[in-house]
């Protein structure tokens, strides 16, 4: 199934990772799979816009566990258009032409425990973008007609495009902390690509938002989008003192810690308020570990919950609050040629917002 008036061309633009810690290569003429080769179940998506996230970096630098396939293409989170849907394919309501994003996630077994249960990203068989199968730093990417998500109408494509990584996994971490309205949520990394929206989604739940990270930029960022306090960790003599101060004198409700640095998490269960909640969604590189006594977690009645990506219904819910208007995110668009650069710029903290290509 091809597209009448979208033609695919043999070759197209690619970044490509051949080793663990070396560059990107760029490539124009990267071989692209034509709508014969598709598999049932496979679609053709041409890239409109992809964002760069930090777990690419991860990736990248193979600081990670586990290890991603090589060479690769990396890239997680992009909104483009279907051009071709393998024959044979139960695509559903997906047809050629539509919007969609494509995920961490690229599919799942839909028929295990988990997935059953709504936990896809624990699906044993599940596939991902930019780590076990090719990403979207390229103008024509291979995915799942059950799994990519329809972009709302009245989100512009360059918008959307965090929310299939870096909102998705706020959005879903938020959610799952069970917070109340005016309750205290302490983000760490606030001013990040994904700090900067758990901010606005913590607003728009009727949370109270503490924002923990460094610089004027970054505090002048958080207090638009609506944090009542911040701590500056660089500046911070006692952190965990400087919180509980900000937070009634009793520490937040909630630790959301975005970042890929082990120390807030132990930090955060020291801040934290009694019968408190920390939710991991940063992935510290190496083996970043939280060294708790066991004694404290019991005596201030801690819950510790990771919270990976999101399901398809959450990447729904979090595109649709974004859509509405109430979580807006802050991008640069740059060319794929700057993609070594960006990293660069990520390694060493310089980004505020998320990063994104246009091809």
């Amino acid at each position: 199934m091809t597209s009448t008036d979208l033609s695919i061309p043999k070759t197209a633009k690619a970044a490509i990772l051949n080793g663990l810690g070396e560059k990107y290569i760029i490539r124009d003429d990267y071989p692209v799979k034509q709508a014969s080769e598709l598999l049932p179940g496979e679609c053709l998506v041409k890239i409109e816009y992809s964002g760069i996230c930090h777990s690419d970096l991860h990736v990248k630098q193979g600081d990670w566990q586990k290890k991603p396939i090589l060479p690769l293409i990396g890239g997680h989170e992009a909104v483009g258009r279907v051009v071709a849907i393998g024959e044979h394919s139960d695509a559903g309501t997906v047809k050629i032409g539509d919007r969609v994003g494509l995920k961490w996630l690229a599919g799942v077994c839909m028929k295990c425990e988990m997935c059953r249960k709504g936990n896809e990203p624990c699906c044993p068989l599940s596939k991902a973008h930019g780590f076990t199968v090719h990403g979207t730093f390229a103008q024509y990417v291979v995915s799942w007609v059950n799994y990519v998500t329809p972009i709302p109408d009245n989100l512009d494509s360059a918008a959307a495009a965090p929310f299939l990584c870096a909102g998705v996994t706020v959005y879903n971490g938020l959610k799952q902390s069970r917070a109340k309205i005016g309750d205290w949520v302490a983000i760490s990394g606030a001013g990040g690509g994904l700090g900067h929206l758990a901010v606005q989604y913590a607003v728009a739940m009727g949370l109270r938002v503490l924002a923990i990270d460094t610089g004027a930029a970054k505090k002048e960022l958080c207090a638009k989008l609506g944090a009542e306090k911040w701590v500056d960790f660089k500046e911070s003599t006692d952190l965990a003192a400087d919180v509980r101060a900000a937070t009634d004198g009793l520490g937040p409700h909630v630790a959301l810690i975005a970042v890929g640095d082990a120390r807030p998490f132990n930090q955060a269960l020291l801040y934290l308020r009694a019968a408190g909640t920390l939710v991991a969604i940063g992935m510290p590189g190496g083996n970043g570990l939280l060294n708790v006594p066991v004694t404290l977690l019991i005596g201030k009645s801690l819950t510790v919950l990771g919270s990976a990506v999101g399901n398809r219904q959450d990447a729904v819910e979090a595109l649709q609050i974004a859509a509405q208007g109430k979580v807006k995110c802050q991008y640069q668009v740059r060319e794929l040629k700057e993609l070594n650069e960006i990293f660069d710029e990520m390694d060493t903290g310089r980004i505020a917002g998320r990063m994104l290509f246009k091809f």
